[in-house]
């Protein structure tokens, strides 16, 4: 007698397709600035919001012509939202179909949260899951997405330092959720400031990871961190802090439509690099490198935090259900 299993879901760690927002008011934040060390107030808002557009309709267009699906979403005028290029924080995606979204430290970044965007998710994917973590905001505890958390998605598990905008509970009770592991840890920078985000220290491809390992002060913190990477295989290629201040932690794999596979860094983070980190990081994909100064800049963030990776499945084939939690 013969059974059948259920198909499990393939988890992959890159995608090929990507959602991203176009800027309408892009600018200097205030509301994110406390926490942020990397924003810089340069320009004025019209100056701004024009450099930014021309640099994220090049980055689309590379994208697209590396052969990566790129679904763009323009920002509305109100309510002011100047971050909202960066939409990884608020929403992301996953191969069992589940979709979450995160609660935001900044008040005016809770305004991104879109239910056009959500509604086309659920009638393009097969959304299986809709999980809302966003009411911990009252409480003053956040976990602002694939910002605060760096993804081993093959190895289910999560990177996260420590910050006001990563919260170690919110961040349990995630991993919890997801089926996923937890290595937590503090990252500062040479002021001794925690580092807001994750992803802007580290990155994690498929068999190699990016990481500014000097950024994390306690010796068996760090140590866990590098033998965690090297138990699932990983070849790291280790950044100072000043290639950090560069965004250089701030990348992407992902692959194309043909299944090459690709790194997403910008220029300003290439430049930062050794020739030596360049040839390692070449050796894993095609790097790709749009210019985006102004929007790194202005808005402390870089290449990766623009772009919302799309892992659901495609082809709805029930309504999901919807989780709210209070």
């Amino acid at each position: 007698m013969f059974t059948t299993r259920p198909m499990l879901p393939r988890i992959m760690q890159t995608t090929s397709r990507v959602l991203m927002v176009r800027p309408c008011r892009f600018g200097f934040n205030p509301d994110t600035a406390a926490s942020n060390a990397y924003q810089q107030a340069v320009l004025e808002p019209a100056a701004a919001q024009a450099a930014a557009l021309a640099e994220f309709d090049a980055y689309v267009g590379l994208l697209r012509q590396h052969g990566v699906t790129v679904d763009v979403f323009d920002d509305t005028a109100e309510p002011h939202t100047p971050d909202s290029i960066f939409p990884n924080n608020w929403f992301s995606t996953h191969t069992d179909g589940s979709l979450y979204l995160y609660p935001m430290e900044g008040v005016n970044r809770r305004l991104e949260r879109r239910v056009d965007i959500v509604a086309w998710l659920r009638g393009t994917f097969d959304v299986r899951r809709l999980v809302d973590l966003s009411p911990a905001e009252r409480h003053g505890r956040y976990l602002e997405g694939t910002g605060s958390m760096v993804l081993d998605r093959t190895h289910r598990r999560i990177y996260a330092a420590l910050s006001s905008r990563t919260h170690h509970e919110e961040l349990r009770q995630f991993a919890s959720r997801i089926g996923y592991q937890v290595t937590a840890f503090t990252a500062t920078d040479a002021a001794g400031r925690p580092i807001y985000h994750t992803n802007v220290l580290m990155c994690v491809g498929p068999t190699w990871a990016v990481v500014c390992l000097e950024a994390v002060a306690d010796a068996e913190e760090r140590h866990a961190l590098q033998q965690q990477l090297a138990a699932d295989g990983k070849e790291v290629i280790a950044l100072s802090r000043e290639q950090v201040v560069a965004l250089a932690g701030n990348m992407l794999a992902l692959h194309n439509a043909a299944g090459e596979p690709l790194l997403v860094l910008s220029q300003r983070a290439h430049a930062a690099l050794t020739p030596t980190q360049c040839q390692q990081l070449a050796a894993h994909g095609r790097l790709v490198t749009p210019a985006i100064p102004v929007i790194e800049t202005l808005g402390g963030g870089g290449v990766r935090c623009m772009l919302a990776e799309l892992f659901l499945p495609e082809h709805p084939v029930a309504p999901a259900s919807f989780t709210r939690r209070y």
